[in-house]
This record gives structure tokens, C-alpha cells and sequence, in this order.
């Protein structure tokens, strides 16, 4: 059976997260409705990363193995033309080897967290970032991030349902940069732990407001405890981006 690896854009809103759920509309439902639809076969979609109900993507990718070949640009456009009106089209895809898997052959993730520093509230940017109305010292939150940086047992930024069979993780960046409308934190590892980039970003924006020290947030990673966490970042300022093989 042909394998189809698919790098998928999809706004989260809608959804309870990337996987089929029994409490409403997921993306995974959504492509292997699409999919059935188009060729008539029920699939299995498997995807790189399990993102939360809210979060979105910009890159996700997936396989998905189908009866027969096809042109790969009729799979891209006849599964895009079946997800509407989902917000959720697939940009490309490709026949690749069946020793593919989206998520075990992934090598990196890399997601992106969008933070609008301002007083008023937000408009267009909605269900697209997380508005936070203090200002933040950006410079501040990067040289503390800096601290998670590396090998770490990450126990304390782990949510409690965490199926991961260890909480230790190789965070290989983590970077905060301003523009001109407030500040993107971009994170990058192999893995993540269930809500270890929203947990760390809730973190960095107590140093940004001046809170936490950056020695707080490294005794908080130590600390290995779930209750030294500071408050989750929402999930609509979190993008996946991009999955490296």
C-alpha cells in the first residue's frame, strides 16, 4: 500500500485537539473524514504531534496509507477540497517509504508561541495569540529561558494526564525575541512533554513581569514538582511549525 506523508496548516479553535476524541470535532477525525471521502477508503491518519484542543499548526505532518497510488497534487487538493469548511487545508504531499512514521521518524519539533503585550484587548489577533497586558522585559524572559536550555527532568512543567513514559527531555532552544507588537517565543526539542512548552512559557512571562527571577524558574525546574509551576499559558498563542526528518 502507498504511504502519503502530508504537512498539514490548521487553525485549532474549532477542534479538542489533534486525535479523535468522544467530546467533539478533531483534526485527525476531520482528514480521515476527508480522506474517505475522496477515495472511498477508511483510514488511519497518524500524526507528528498531539497538539491540544486551541493550539494550531502551520506544519503538522502526517501518513496515511491508501489502496492504490495517486498523483500526489490530486491527494493534496481532492483531501483539501473535502475539509472545507474545517480550517484546515493540507499544503503538501508525498509518496514516501513505508518505513516512514510521522511521529517516530521526526527528529525535531519545533513550535512557536505568540504573545501580544498590550493593554487593549484583542481583535483580529483573537484565538491567535495571548494577550498580555503588563509589560514584559523580553530581554529578561530569553536570559532566563536560557536555564532550560539542555538535558532536564521536567517533571514540574509536565501536565498530570502526561502519557510520556519519562519526564526527562533535550530542549534545544528556546529563544524570546520582541517585535513590534509584543514578544514570540520559539522552542525547539525531539519532544515534548503534554504541555511542557505551555507550562515554560507561562513560566518566562512571571520573569517578564518581573515576578520570578531567572534563579525562580530554574528552582522551579529542580524542584521537579508540578505545584512550583507558575500559570499555564493559554493554548491559542501556540503553533506548531515544523517537524524536521
Amino acid at each position: 500500500m502507498p504511504r502519503y506523508k502530508l504537512v498539514i496548516e490548521y487553525d485549532g479553535t474549532p477542534f479538542v485537539g489533534w486525535q479523535v476524541q468522544d467530546t467533539g470535532s478533531s483534526v485527525q477525525g476531520a482528514l480521515a473524514a476527508a480522506i474517505e471521502a475522496f477515495c472511498g477508503e477508511r483510514v488511519d491518519v497518524r500524526g507528528a504531534g498531539r497538539t491540544d484542543a486551541g493550539v494550531h499548526a502551520l506544519g503538522q505532518v502526517a501518513h496515511v496509507d491508501l489502496a492504490k497510488s495517486w498523483d500526489v497534487d490530486t491527494v493534496r487538493d481532492a483531501v483539501t477540497a473535502h475539509l472545507r469548511p474545517h480550517p484546515v487545508a493540507v499544503l503538501t504531499a508525498e509518496e514516501v517509504p513505508a518505513t516512514f512514521d510521522a511521529r517516530f521518524s521526526a527528529i525535531k519539533r519545533h513550535y512557536r508561541y505568540r504573545i501580544v503585550n498590550r493593554r487593549a484587548d484583542l481583535a483580529i489577533a483573537r484565538s491567535r495569540a495571548w494577550r498580555v497586558s503588563r509589560p514584559l522585559d523580553h530581554a529578561a524572559m530569553h536570559a532566563a529561558a536560557q536555564r532550560l536550555v539542555g538535558l532536564h527532568d521536567f517533571t514540574t512543567f509536565r501536565n498530570i494526564a502526561c502519557q510520556a513514559k519519562s519526564p526527562v527531555k533535550t530542549l534545544d532552544q528556546f529563544d524570546v525575541a520582541r517585535d513590534s507588537e509584543g514578544v514570540t517565543i520559539v522552542a525547539s526539542a525531539r519532544s515534548f512533554l503534554h504541555t511542557q512548552v505551555r507550562s515554560m512559557v507561562g513560566a518566562l512571562v512571571a520573569v517578564g513581569e518581573g515576578r520570578w527571577s531567572a534563579d525562580d524558574l530554574y528552582a522551579a525546574l529542580e524542584a521537579r514538582d508540578r505545584a512550583a509551576c507558575a500559570t499555564v499559558a493559554p493554548p491559542e498563542g501556540l503553533y506548531l511549525v515544523k517537524v524536521d526528518y
